[in-house]
C-alpha cells in the first residue's frame, strides 16, 4: 500500500444488509479501489440469515447438512461467492467485515493478509476479556482450551490483482443453532461460539464496531 491510501480508512457501518446487495456493493468497491477512485474501506454490517459456499464448497455441498425443505422452513438462503474457504453462515448477531483494500506494493502476500486479520480480531477481543487466538494449521479465530477450541469468528477472502474483498465474519450474538445446519468452513471436530456465549451476558454491537475499527485503523496504521 502506498502511504496515501495507508493514511485513511473510511469505515462504513451498513446495519443489516442483504447478502446479494453487500456482494455487488464490494464488487463496485473494489473496481473503484483498483481505479484510485477511494482509499481503504472497512465495510462493518450483518446478514439476513444466509449459507455462503466458498471455492471448495462448490465443489461438493457435502458440508451443507440441512436439506433444502429445512433451509426454507428456516428462511436461510444459499449463495455462492467468489471467496475462498468452505460453508460459512452468516445471519443477525454476527458483525462481518468486508475490507477492500489495496496490498500493493509492500503487502502482497495473501498468506500475510489473513494472518494479519486473524490478529486484529485478536486484538479486538481483548477489550472484552475474550482471549481469542489462532490454531495451527487452522483459518480463524480461536477461544477455549487446546484440542478443544471453539471458532468465535470465521475469514474467508478473496484478492483479485492484489485488491481484497470478503472477509471476516465475527460471532457476538448470533443464533448460535444455525451453525448445526452445516459444518462450519469444512472443519467437523471443533465447534463454533460467540462473544455472548463466552462471556454469558449480552455485548452491543457498537462496542464490538468500535473495537474492530481500532484493531484496524492500528493494523493499517491508518486515521
Amino acid at each position: 500500500m502506498d502511504v496515501a491510501s495507508r493514511a485513511r480508512l473510511d469505515v462504513r457501518r451498513l446495519g443489516l444488509v442483504p447478502y446479494a446487495d453487500a456482494l455487488a456493493l464490494q464488487q463496485q468497491l473494489v473496481e473503484d479501489r483498483r481505479a484510485g477512485a477511494i482509499g481503504d474501506t472497512l465495510l462493518l454490517l450483518q446478514h439476513p440469515p444466509v449459507i455462503t459456499l466458498g471455492v471448495r464448497a462448490r465443489v461438493t455441498t457435502a458440508n451443507v447438512v440441512a436439506t433444502p425443505d429445512a433451509l426454507a422452513r428456516e428462511g436461510i438462503e444459499v449463495v455462492e461467492t467468489g471467496r475462498g474457504g468452505d460453508v460459512t453462515y452468516h445471519g443477525p448477531g454476527q458483525l462481518v467485515g468486508y475490507p477492500i483494500l489495496d496490498l500493493r506494493p509492500d503487502r502482497c502476500d495473501v498468506h500475510q493478509y489473513v494472518r494479519d486479520l486473524e490478529g486484529a480480531i485478536v486484538d479486538a477481543l481483548e477489550p472484552f476479556e475474550i482471549a481469542g487466538r489462532r490454531v495451527v494449521g487452522l483459518t480463524g479465530v480461536w477461544v477455549g482450551p487446546p484440542g478443544r477450541e471453539e471458532k468465535i469468528a470465521a475469514i474467508g477472502v478473496r484478492i483479485s490483482r492484489w485488491i481484497t474483498s470478503h472477509g471476516f465474519a465475527l460471532n457476538v450474538s448470533p443464533d448460535l443453532g444455525h451453525f448445526g445446519l452445516i459444518v462450519p468452513c469444512g472443519i467437523a471436530d471443533r465447534g463454533v461460539t460467540s462473544m455472548a456465549r463466552v462471556l454469558q451476558r449480552d455485548v452491543p454491537m457498537r462496542d464490538v464496531e468500535d473495537s474492530i475499527e481500532r484493531a484496524f485503523r492500528v493494523l493499517l496504521k491508518a486515521d
